[in-house]
């Protein structure tokens, strides 16, 4: 096997051209990686800005920065057929034209649906760009294409750029506006698009491999169904659930469109989404461990922004600063996997439970340290195993899909159900859930204090209520937030209980074929497509 990916020769990139030194190429296409990630519509960061200066709720802009995501998502099951389609130089010019007009419209638009549908639309080129960019430098960054060391790399840059995007956004707006954040990286994209027609070659693939046979419909039934899925997480406290009509409507949308493509997987020749794909074991495992998981560090959304704001009195460029300590605890996490899981081959469930281990550290420390006079600088050591447990996870279970025995042609298949439910199911479920949690225990709590005064003292009441009101509001989150820790800290025990016991000796072997073999897969499922077609006509 090792030999069989053996490289030819020195690593070099023939659409670069030779006046560019071979060391430098793969850094060129690192930097258009880096400017891509920043690009992806809204920024989420900029949220309650964008609230004040337009006609949009905090709901709205929520919705269509996970959109982005689902673009993303939904573009794995066609990226490769994509890539063999257009050259290099075309996917790059291409997506860095459609995300400077996204830059445009997300900066000024008021309108609700185009903004989610610019959202999803930046989202599938983004990623295209970054497959493009990703896969020419592959073989310099792993020769025998072992995908464990590769989406180390992956990872560091998608999630690192989460948080610097962040970063960046809060200080463009406090020092200017934050419309600025999205001209500038319109600049950075222009000055890639420039970098493209002067440095890249038009180089075409050796077979024209036409998008033939994609199951279009079923694409975009599928993005039906993520996009009522999210709608119902995002919208839902607003809407009161299920007492909405908005919400049941969007349920019974999304039902319809995940039961029309079930059906349609049940006798297409090649659908979107197989039920081999939806059936893996290592999918359903993932998926499993994802709902958890990111269950569990859901308070991220939900409590960290208001506690940090409202009981420690921290502003936007004081909040943003915390950024940074899950940006180490990111590039910490990374290289831990890099040298354990992907160099020493240390077990699938090793770097699970460790996974899960940091992620009690952080509920742990938020249950028993939480307060009023807690320090920013405090706030390191949960917020570093945050970052460093969410992506060991991550890189672990995108591995073990790799290594799941799926043919090529039903991989990037089970990549879209991955990137659905890791990236979005993991960033809505789990806060809708915690913030429905948090509605009800606040409600409790509040009772229960008010109660407490009025009883110590009812002429009180009279006297200050507005300054009792508020008082009683914050003691009733800090205790909330407590009480709801507490029960997942029980819960994130629990599932590393079930982790230890359980057995399993698998180590990951993610080799991925070469662009050859994909080549001629793709060649060979498009063949057999004409045929079926000229049979069943």
């Amino acid at each position: 096997m090792a030999d069989w990916h053996a490289p030819q020769g020195p690593f070099d990139i023939p659409e670069v051209p030779d006046y560019i030194p071979r060391r430098l190429k793969p850094y060129l296409f690192i930097f258009f990686v880096l400017i891509v990630q920043f690009s992806g519509g809204v920024y989420l960061a900029a949220a309650s800005d964008m609230v004040g200066t337009s006609a949009l709720m905090q709901e709205d802009i929520l919705m269509a920065g996970y959109a982005s995501l689902i673009g993303l998502s939904i573009n794995f099951a066609v990226m490769f057929r994509i890539k063999f389609r257009f050259s290099l130089r075309t996917q790059l010019l291409v997506s860095g034209a459609v995300l400077i007009a996204a830059n445009v419209i997300c900066a000024y638009t008021t309108s609700v649906p185009l903004l989610v549908i610019t959202c999803f639309i930046a989202g599938w080129f983004r990623m295209q760009a970054t497959l493009a960019c990703n896969s020419t430098i592959q073989l310099w960054l792993t020769p025998v294409r072992d995908m464990a060391i590769f989406f180390c790399y992956v990872y560091i840059i998608v999630d690192s750029v989460i948080q610097l995007s962040g970063i960046a956004t809060i200080y463009t707006a406090f020092f200017s506006q934050w419309e600025y954040m999205h001209w500038i990286m319109m600049g950075f994209l222009s000055l890639m698009m420039l970098m493209v027609l002067i440095l890249v070659k038009p180089i075409r693939g050796p077979m024209f491999i036409p998008l033939l046979g994609i199951d279009w419909i079923g694409g975009i039934l599928w993005t039906g169904f993520m996009m009522c899925f999210t709608f119902i997480a995002v919208y839902g406290n607003y809407f009161d659930w299920w007492d909405a009509f908005e919400i049941r409507g969007a349920a019974i949308i999304g039902l319809a469109c995940l039961g029309i493509n079930l059906w349609r997987a049940s006798f297409l020749h090649h659908p979107y989404i197989c039920f081999q794909a939806m059936k893996n074991k290592n999918v359903i495992r993932a998926t499993a461990v994802y709902l958890v998981f990111f269950t569990l560090i859901a308070t991220e959304h939900v409590f960290e922004h208001s506690y940090a704001a409202n009981i420690l009195g921290f502003d936007e460029t004081n909040l943003i600063d915390l950024n940074w300590y899950v940006f180490v605890g990111i590039v910490v996490g990374c290289g831990f996997t890099y040298f354990t899981f992907a160099l020493r081959k240390w077990r699938y469930k090793t770097m699970t439970a460790i996974a899960f281990a940091l992620a009690i550290v952080y509920l742990a420390y938020f249950y028993f340290f939480i307060d009023y006079g807690v320090e920013k600088e405090m706030l390191f050591i949960p917020l570093f195993s945050r970052g460093a447990s969410s992506v060991i996870i991550s890189i672990v279970f995108l591995t073990s899909i790799v290594q799941s025995g799926l043919s090529f042609q039903v991989f990037p298949q089970a990549l879209t159900i991955n990137g659905f439910t890791g990236a979005v199911m993991g960033a809505t479920l789990g806060p809708a859930i915690i913030g429905e949690l948090l509605r009800h225990t606040m409600a409790k709590n509040v009772a229960l204090l008010g109660t407490k005064i009025t009883h110590s003292n009812p002429d009180v009441i009279f006297s200050s209520f507005g300054q009792l009101y508020g008082m009683v509001q914050r003691q009733a989150l800090v205790v909330s937030m407590k009480e709801i820790y507490g029960w997942l800290l029980i819960v994130a025990l629990a599932s590393l209980l079930v982790i230890l016991l359980s057995y399993s000796s698998v180590r990951p072997f993610a080799i991925f074929p070469k662009w050859s073999k994909i080549r001629r897969i793709i060649r060979h499922v498009v063949r057999m497509d004409e045929e079926y077609q000229k049979e069943h006509p």
